[in-house]
């Protein structure tokens, strides 16, 4: 029987019943959970969870094979294709300690299905099996069926959390391959678009958000009871890790993992409306691969600068705004009525540091992305992601004259370099 606990949270979230019958081991503290959709090659990404170090404590991989109910014939036939290999490859690995669990989603309601509800199916039951053994410290990480590790991915997990007892979860450093079978332009297409992602993060860094860290939903983990206590994973058919680990991240803790990395793939995909496997595709066809601004984060920052003034001023807000920050700042606080969200802040807080923690829990990352792209469409317009990356860069260089003319693989490898000496980086 589930606890009290768990057993609100399924009545309140819950899609489905339990899924798997066998009992999990005692020591279980790590479950990783893999959705499963038109992938020709999840015995790759099982193999390389296979090949791992093994940790201390019992692991479970529990994938979730899904499609829509009156999906094409095409999609069933991988789909059970796939399930019949991944059954067979299971049957030939009885490790008690690391065990595999298939299940079998074909007929997803229309509406809801996709790659978050197919998440939540997973880690839904990765809960049920933490509750099982009362071990609802332990971890769910987010994997894909497309990806491969270092042999170290689940021993630096799990040492990550033994360290840091109070982290509620992380992100999990990440770099997808620039060399393989594919053409050249696949893998120009998925260094654009890397950089872009590390460059979305490193400007929100610089300009002093505090809660800026990746979020892709194959490179994360996350306790269970923290899992259960903000909700579970959403039913998004994408951007569900975005949505999903901003409502962790503000908890304070939340950390970087970079001792090991995760390696997703670089196909091109048209299966999400945005995401790695889009970006590629669009980049396929044609279309450059852009980013946000600068200008827009030197607006932010000036906005988090301002915020001991912004406390301490109990004038008006727009008053206290016209002289001193961007108009694209003032333009976004307006449209998004935070004068009365500061005022309402100020009111119930006693001191600058409960002010400021205050606002960051209203300015989130879902905030500052909305922001980045105001200030995009109404003030400056597309950056190009080269260029943008090289002044952030200029930025960032103790001389403030780096290399500048670096081509696009080389300012990623030299911002990999940066994510991941970079080290913990606790939001």
């Amino acid at each position: 029987m589930p606890t009290p606990e768990t057993d609100c949270y399924f009545r309140r979230f819950g899609f489905c019943d339990r899924q798997i019958a066998t009992p999990p081991q005692p020591d279980l503290g790590m479950v990783v959970v893999i959705p499963c959709f038109l992938e020709p090659d999840l015995i790759g990404s099982l193999e390389s969870l296979w090949r791992c170090d093994r940790p201390k404590c019992s692991v479970e991989v529990i994938v979730v094979v899904n499609s829509p109910a009156g999906c094409s014939e095409e999609i069933r036939s991988q789909n059970q294709a796939t399930l019949q290999v991944a059954e067979d490859w299971t049957g030939l690995r009885g490790e008690a300690r690391l065990a595999f669990h298939l299940l079998h989603f074909p007929a997803l309601p229309p509406k809801q299905a996709g790659v978050g509800l197919a998440r939540k199916i997973g880690m839904d039951e990765a809960l049920r099996r933490f509750d099982d053994v009362g071990r609802l410290k332990g971890i769910i990480v987010g994997y894909d069926a497309d990806c491969r590790c270092q042999p170290n991915y689940l021993t630096a997990i799990e040492r990550h959390f033994e360290q840091h007892p109070r982290s509620p979860g992380c992100s999990i450093y990440f770099e997808h391959p620039l060399v393989g079978p594919g053409s050249a332009q696949v893998y120009e297409a998925i260094a654009a678009y890397e950089l872009h992602l590390r460059y979305y993060i490193r400007a929100l860094r610089y300009a002093g958000f505090p809660h800026a860290h990746q979020t892709l939903g194959s490179c994360m983990a996350v306790r269970a009871e923290v899992y259960r206590k903000q909700g579970g994973m959403n039913k998004r058919k994408a951007g569900e890790d975005f949505y999903f680990l901003h409502k962790i991240i503000p908890l304070g803790g939340f950390a970087d993992l970079t001792e090991t990395a995760v390696f997703p793939s670089a196909r091109p995909s048209g299966r999400v409306p945005f995401g790695t496997g889009r970006a590629v595709r669009a980049f396929l066809e044609g279309k450059k691969t852009n980013t946000y601004p600068l200008e827009a984060f030197l607006d932010l920052q000036r906005l988090f600068d301002s915020l001991p003034l912004i406390y301490r001023n109990t004038a008006a807000l727009e008053e206290q705004c016209a002289g001193h920050l961007p108009a694209s700042v003032r333009g976004f606080l307006r449209r998004q009525r935070w004068a009365e969200v500061i005022k309402e802040i100020r009111g119930n807080t006693s001191g600058e540091a409960a002010f400021r923690k205050r606002f960051f829990h209203g300015f989130d990352g879902f905030e500052a992305l909305k922001f980045v792209r105001f200030a995009r469409d109404c003030f400056y317009g597309d950056g190009e992601v080269e260029k943008e990356w090289a002044r952030l860069l200029a930025r960032l260089s103790p001389s403030g004259t780096p290399d500048v003319e670096l081509c696009l693989r080389e300012l990623l490898i030299c911002f990999r370099t940066l994510d991941r000496a970079a080290g913990p980086n606790f939001g």
